[in-house]
């Protein structure tokens, strides 16, 4: 990579009550709890301590806002909400547990944690279409901020497909790579050619 690659340090937001006690969280709005702004503040601490972004993205929920608004506010940076940062679009089963889910699509719920490429959520999005949605994301912010530096903060689903993408992998290696809250992932980019720097870093978070 040389100058003219942009660099991206993609975030997890914070814990929630609704990633704390596992629920399909999708598009529903639901804030950081009292950890989750704990860990929101210390990520922003690492990252001013690291880089200096010329701007700051965030998905629309407020989650991820949140996250962003404690990162952004160190570089006296506006958040910039992005749709393409969104969460996957969970349909019939935001809200629900995974036992709830799978009492009534227990086929579609084992194969969204078995064959995650090949699953389909009642009125949802499946992985091939967020992965298109969050690609196209990637490679439009990498465009416009070529030898710059950029967060981007997303939430588990979005970002395990975005590392995908960066390494290369198919959808159904989804459940092979981890993204705990306000883990922080950094990878180059340039012309839809990509180069991992650092994967799911939560030394910041220790102690909280």
């Amino acid at each position: 990579m040389n100058s003219e690659s942009c660099s991206l340090i993609l975030v997890r937001h914070g814990q929630t009550e609704w990633n704390r006690v596992e629920r399909f969280r999708g598009r529903a709005d639901v804030p950081l709890n009292k950890t989750g702004l704990a860990q929101a503040e210390a990520t922003g601490q690492r990252v001013a301590a690291q880089w200096n972004p010329v701007a700051v993205y965030s998905s629309p929920l407020s989650r991820a806002l949140q996250t962003a608004e404690a990162i952004a506010k160190h570089f006296n940076l506006p958040v910039q909400v992005h749709p393409g940062l969104a969460d996957i679009d969970y349909g019939e089963w935001q809200g629900l547990t995974p036992d709830e889910a799978r009492q009534r699509w227990p086929e579609q719920v084992n194969n969204w944690y078995n064959h995650p490429e090949q699953a389909h959520i009642p009125a949802g999005e499946t992985l091939a279409d967020l992965r298109a949605r969050a690609m196209q994301t990637v490679s439009e912010l990498a465009a416009h901020h070529a030898g710059e530096t950029v967060v981007l903060v997303g939430h588990t689903v979005i970002n395990r497909i975005i590392l995908l993408g960066v390494l290369g992998l198919g959808n159904e290696r989804f459940w092979h790579l981890k993204q705990d809250t306000c883990a922080i992932n950094v990878f180059e980019a340039e012309r839809d050619d990509f180069m991992l720097v650092s994967l799911n870093d939560t030394c910041h978070l220790e102690g909280r």
